[in-house]
């Protein structure tokens, strides 16, 4: 047996420039006409930058006497469907007449905003991968150092170095593509509303998801499990190549200060909301009480918060402390709610504690508010008031991500909340709609996609945006989803 490296266009050389050029020769040619070549047997080689320079090796095993029928072009090896080759990426400052262009393109990147890819001509969809080493302990690092040598190093980016726009801005120009987003709920978030701000010639790539987070709730209903836990990326980039295409619906929250003579108080400027769209859910009140508690405790002893099952052990104890303080008790009695123009009564059954609007069938780290929609039967017209058909018409509905509906809910208490993750207890179903105006008049905790602040009294609007184009797995890590 005989181990030889295929890279290029020949076995012998181990080459690759991405800001450059191969020529025949086997030689890359740079802006400034610099050019390395790396032979493999003597080890001889000439000096270049390293930040101009990344290199891409693929083994192939052969046995002695099939070597002379070997191909003698690289087949990029068994990951061909998601890599991006070398050849296809070159110097954007080629094409580019104008230094306005370049400027155009600079997103703190600066090799990055220099490089233009090409689609490759075959059946291909090249991976982007966009990793936050932040999200999952120590498991962000080690996936982008694998994923670096799985594919082309050009197709991964560390999010805490450059952002997601250097890598999209790169793929952008590619006609059949991928995006994995390798972090939480937040980071996920992150590039979509990225991806808003961009153009894409040939349509938006669809996104798919590693879940490196303390809940991962997209990640759970989009069929990618509850979290990462060392499974073979192989096998995960081949559910990635066999994984179906969904809409998504996503949603435009805007939210104006009122002011309150009689409540406006130092202690109640509240902060900045941390997003302007919902894609998972929104909250007020007894959940988003124990998110904003477990927020504050992060930020003063983050050593504390360095696993998945400390932070959920830590939100258990906030949540037993949130049940006997009931910080957001009678909350229905500050709030007025307006779903499609209809105002909704929310003290009808029993008080609330918490509201929540649902775009994802999973919260709380895999709790499904919702619920089981029962089945419709024929009812004789008359036979029961106007209100309760309404309701068990309610019960009929099913919640849907790319329906553009939003299922609003009530939440009676933290102790309701631990009878919904026990799924022994569901949420009262309120109202399913495409338009909501909420009228707080005192200050409350509130979240969006699991990042909560204290909010002063606000009117909040939340309109349909847009939806995004996501990748559905086939339930490979089935046992972490609820």
């Amino acid at each position: 047996m005989d181990m030889r490296r295929a890279s290029g266009k020949t076995l012998c050389h181990k080459q690759f420039s991405y800001d450059g050029i191969l020529d025949d020769q086997g030689k890359m040619i740079l802006g400034e006409n610099r050019a390395v070549l790396i032979n493999l047997k003597s080890k001889e080689h000439k000096s270049v930058d390293p930040d101009y320079l990344s290199y891409l090796t693929v083994y192939t095993l052969v046995h002695h006497r099939c070597m002379s029928a070997l191909a003698q072009e690289c087949d990029l090896g068994a990951l061909v469907h998601h890599i991006l080759p070398p050849t296809h990426i070159f110097p954007a400052f080629l094409e580019r007449k104008t230094s306005t262009s370049l400027k155009n393109h600079n997103f703190g990147s600066h090799s990055a905003s220099l490089l233009q890819a090409v689609s490759p001509s075959n059946d291909c969809r090249p991976l982007l991968v966009l990793v936050n080493p932040k999200s999952g302990g120590k498991q962000g690092v080690k996936i982008l150092q694998k994923f670096e040598y799985l594919l082309n190093p050009r197709q991964v980016y560390d999010l805490s170095k450059t952002g997601p726009e250097p890598g999209l801005q790169l793929f952008s120009t590619l006609k059949n593509c991928n995006i994995l987003v390798c972090g939480g709920d937040g980071t996920i978030g992150w590039v979509l509303e990225s991806m808003d701000k961009m153009t894409f010639p040939h349509g938006r790539p669809p996104v798919a998801v590693l879940p490196l987070g303390t809940g991962n709730d997209l990640a759970r209903c989009l069929r990618w499990g509850g979290g990462y836990e060392n499974e073979n990326l192989h096998k995960i980039l081949e559910q990635i190549e066999k994984s179906s295409l969904i809409d998504m619906d996503r949603w435009q929250i805007k939210i104006e200060i009122t002011e309150n003579k009689n409540t406006r108080r130092a202690s109640e400027k509240g902060d900045t909301p941390p997003y302007s769209i919902i894609n998972n859910y929104f909250s007020i009140g007894v959940d988003a009480s124990i998110a904003h508690r477990f927020h504050v405790m992060r930020e003063k002893f983050p050593e504390k918060f360095n696993s998945r099952m400390r932070n959920k052990l830590w939100y258990f104890e906030l949540g037993t402390s949130e049940t006997l303080s009931s910080s957001c008790k009678n909350l229905h009695e500050q709030i007025d709610i307006l779903c499609d123009g209809e105002s909704i009564d929310l003290g009808q059954d029993a008080s609330l504690e918490g509201i929540a609007l649902l775009n994802i069938p999973s919260i709380y780290g895999g709790s499904n508010l919702w619920g089981r929609s029962r089945k419709s039967k024929g009812r004789m017209p008359g036979l029961f008031p106007m209100k309760n058909a309404e309701k068990m018409q309610l019960q009929t509905r099913v919640q849907d991500i790319g329906d553009g509906l939003i299922e609003l809910v009530g939440l009676e208490s933290a102790m309701q909340m631990g009878q919904i993750k026990a799924g022994v207890r569901g949420a009262r179903r309120l109202s399913q709609c495409s338009t909501v105006v909420i009228q707080t008049h005192k200050s409350f905790p509130m979240q969006i996609d699991g990042e909560p602040w204290m909010q002063p009294p606000c009117i909040i609007q939340i309109t349909h945006k847009n939806q995004a184009k996501m990748l559905v797995g086939e339930f490979l890590f089935s046992r972490n989803i609820p």
